[in-house]
């Protein structure tokens, strides 16, 4: 009971020092919340990178196709042997008669066109669509394929895919770094504003010390300051992030540039973002806050 009526007091105790200290605790908070702006939106588009890259990898699709001699049996004993590979996801049949008719019903030249043409005649492949588990073993996979004697071609997007997730990872360390660069240059920023606040109170401090308040006595009420100026400061970026990323998501329709650049939906994605802030905010205001009133409580 009594640890928690002492928590209470340096709660209140902290509150009424923000507000004495207005001017300075407002720099403190202006610079919380700038940088976290900052570091929110760094994080927004390094979660946004990563969906990117993690649907190419889910949508990319290995096309093998069989030539016109293949049975049935044979198509279906090859998709066997395929499947059991460790990297092969899933693997569907598409039949030169199924692709016939999708080719028809996408386009009105084709349907005018593919018509007249006898079942018998069909010259298209029947063939296979792959998924695999590991984009980056993709070409092992291929090369496995094209070992089959009934395999007349294997298409995945050679090159272009590699290179579409080689920058997709590049932007996502690039982004990765930028945050941890920006937590560090807040946490810089953060303690040499409040060691201002705390230079300003060192006669607070001593007289503390000269009454006999231990060194923890002291440092908890400036620690909770901290956390409240974090807390405080956490407010507008997270407000940003929220109604910013919503309005942004919303302006796309929830993709950018093309369908295959998807946009994480807002929920629960902004909570969890708004959580990080707030967590940093609150982290860095008490460490910064601890950090610096350490100076002088050394004897």
């Amino acid at each position: 009971m009594k640890l928690f009526r002492m928590f209470g007091r340096n709660v209140r105790d902290a509150f009424k020092s923000v507000g004495r200290n207005f001017s300075l605790s407002i720099a403190s908070i202006s610079c919380i919340s700038i940088t976290l702006i900052v570091v929110g939106l760094s994080l927004l588009i390094s979660y946004n990178v990563n969906n990117f890259t993690e649907t190419i990898k889910k949508d990319v699709t290995i096309v093998v196709f069989l030539n016109q001699e293949t049975t049935s049996e044979e198509l279906i004993s090859i998709k066997d042997e395929i499947a059991m590979f460790d990297n092969v996801a899933t693997i569907d049949i598409k039949t030169k008669d199924e692709a016939k008719k999708e080719m028809m019903a996408e386009s009105e030249v084709f349907d005018a066109t593919m018509s007249t043409w006898p079942e018998s005649d069909n010259p298209l492949r029947d063939s296979y669509l792959i998924k695999v588990h590991d984009i980056e073993q993709i070409n092992d996979t291929v090369d496995k394929i094209k070992n089959f004697e009934k395999v007349e071609v294997v298409d995945y997007g050679e090159g272009m895919v590699e290179k579409l997730v080689d920058a997709f990872k590049l932007v996502q360390q690039i982004t990765i770094i930028i945050v941890v660069i920006l937590i560090v240059v807040t946490i810089f920023l953060i303690i040499n504003t409040i060691k201002l606040t705390i230079f300003s109170r060192k006669r607070e401090i001593s007289i503390m010390r000269l009454v006999g308040a231990s060194n923890l006595t002291i440092k908890i009420p400036f620690v909770i300051e901290g956390m409240l100026i974090g807390m405080i400061g956490s407010i507008i970026p997270i407000v940003v992030a929220i109604y910013g990323y919503i309005v942004f998501y919303d302006r796309f329709e929830g993709q950018l540039f093309s369908p295959l650049i998807k946009l994480v939906s807002p929920e629960p994605f902004i909570y969890i973002v708004s959580g990080i802030i707030l967590l940093i905010g609150i982290v860095v205001g008490m460490f910064g806050s601890g950090r610096a009133v350490r100076k002088y409580l050394k004897v």
